[in-house]
């Protein structure tokens, strides 16, 4: 297999560790003799697996009593109608950082009164807002912390007068989280913490049953807590590469060990994107995320685009064309992309820059 360097943001590099346990696990999953594609989701041998993954969350993100963590499908995008379905009642509070978060919005709209409280749109999202009021009347405040298509990110777990909501598909795990700041945080696992297929949700169970409207059986939080997220077939298959995954995670030293690599990753990139005459990055510095490095060519060099992407490609990179609707460059630096990834791309700007004086 040859040897490329990935950036794509999702679905994303893993851990070869991850991939080829899972591999193993397609073969004969834990000595049963079968795939674990084709073992019953009710055996013993799955249960364990269930097991062991929740509690490794528990254990990477300290996560407090009173919490549950669900794995489910749909995607982020069906926790957009989940959200608000069992937690708007009258009035929720959205801040609008990007797509992602315009769409959760909107989805929200269907259920209640939604205040966006701030919105970084007159810039197309290359900052994250600051300065805005959550309405303390809100039902909650949802957020999503990093912005893939544009490359920012909030770096911290804020303080909220009403109950804090995250999406946090594209950053999860890559840094510290303090839970007990949250009373709900999902995403789809398909960048830091395993492949498609999977969604994670931590719910603090209090919050719940609090709206006055029937919910549909599948799409009420109580019905997947209760069955341990297993009340209909799991995507048994991703929830294993998560685990093996998060396995990773552990052996590497933990989050706060990741973060650091991340933070390095991140800084070696930016350097050379704010030295390289060619190239110019796009977020705002304070609001720069450390997962999606989104950057352009400087605009001497803008017919240059499509030669450095060329360029790129014949070195190994993979992955790094901006998104569609914005253009440019972007490398994604989820957990399993390995330093030596990020300096190869470095050399890659290095060398086009020299070719190009």
């Amino acid at each position: 297999m040859k040897t490329v360097h990935n950036f794509n943001a999702g679905p994303c590099v893993l851990s070869k560790q991850a991939v080829n346990a899972s591999m193993e696990a397609l073969k004969d999953f834990s000595g049963t003799g079968m795939s674990v594609i084709e073992v019953s989701h009710r055996s013993k041998e799955w249960k364990a697996v269930m097991d062991e993954t929740e509690f490794l969350w528990k254990e990477l993100l300290d996560i407090p009593d009173g919490y549950k963590t669900l794995f489910l499908g749909g995607g982020a995008s069906t926790q957009f109608m989940m959200v608000p379905f069992n937690l708007l009642e009258k009035k929720a509070a959205y801040l609008e950082t990007g797509v992602w978060a315009k769409k959760a919005a909107k989805e929200a709209d269907f259920f209640g009164e939604v205040i966006r409280v701030a919105s970084s749109a007159d810039k197309n999202y290359t900052y994250i807002p600051t300065n805005y009021d959550i309405p303390k009347d809100a039902d909650y405040f949802h957020i999503t912390t990093n912005n893939t298509i544009y490359g920012t990110e909030i770096h911290t777990d804020m303080d909220s007068p009403v109950l804090l909501v995250a999406d946090m598909s594209s950053d999860m795990m890559s840094r510290p989280v303090d839970v007990s700041k949250y009373g709900l945080i999902y995403g789809g696992a398909q960048k830091n913490v395993g492949p498609a297929g999977v969604t994670f949700v931590i719910i603090r169970e209090d919050i719940l049953g609090k709206v006055t409207r029937k919910i549909p059986t599948m799409v009420d939080y109580r019905t997947h807590i209760k069955e341990s997220s297993m009340f209909n077939t799991p995507p048994v298959f991703s929830i294993l590469v998560m685990n093996e995954t998060l396995k990773w995670i552990k052996a590497e030293g933990g989050v706060q060990a990741i973060n650091k690599m991340n933070v390095e990753k991140a800084a070696l990139l930016y350097n050379e994107i704010d030295r390289n005459t060619m190239f110019t990055g796009t977020a705002e510095k304070m609001s720069r995320s450390i997962m999606n490095i989104c950057f352009v060519m400087s605009e001497p060099y803008q017919n240059k685009e499509e030669a450095f992407m060329d360029f790129a490609k014949s070195r190994g990179m993979v992955g790094i064309k901006g998104h569609r609707s914005v253009g440019g460059f972007r490398a994604s630096l989820y957990n399993a992309c390995p330093k030596e990834s990020v300096l190869a791309l470095v050399e890659c700007m290095q060398e086009f820059e020299q070719m190009n004086k």
